[in-house]
């Protein structure tokens, strides 16, 4: 098992950018690929980014690319979501998910954190 807890929302204006946080306990980081999901109000949740457990490969959702990054430092047991020029589209809230490397599917799930851009 492993837990997830994410941290860094807020309300930012359009432009503006933000980091966010995901804190994991539990088991061994490093195997897992970690990502981020979001959903918005009467919206299906939508891929953000994942990134391997070494860090080396990133995958990104078509409306974010070029805007958000994704990285983790496996020392300290933790995924990042630097996000910038947000707009109002990205509002939603965020969530941390991860993968065990011999288990396909995202198992594993943070209890999200809101993330509101005004215009």
């Amino acid at each position: 098992q492993v837990q997830l807890v994410e941290s860094g929302g807020g309300l930012v204006q359009a432009g503006g950018s933000l980091r966010l946080s995901c804190a994991a306990s539990g088991r061994t980081f490093s195997d897992y690929t970690m990502g981020w999901f979001r959903q918005a109000p009467g919206k299906e949740r939508e891929f953000v980014a994942a990134v391997t457990w070494s860090g080396g490969t990133q995958y990104y959702g078509d409306s974010v690319k070029g805007r958000f990054t994704i990285s983790r430092d496996n020392g300290k047991n933790t995924v990042y979501l630097e996000m910038n020029n947000l707009q109002p589209d990205d509002t939603a809230v965020y969530y941390c998910t991860a993968e065990a490397s011999h288990t396909p599917g995202w198992g594993y799930w943070g209890q999200g954190t809101q993330v509101t851009v005004s215009s």
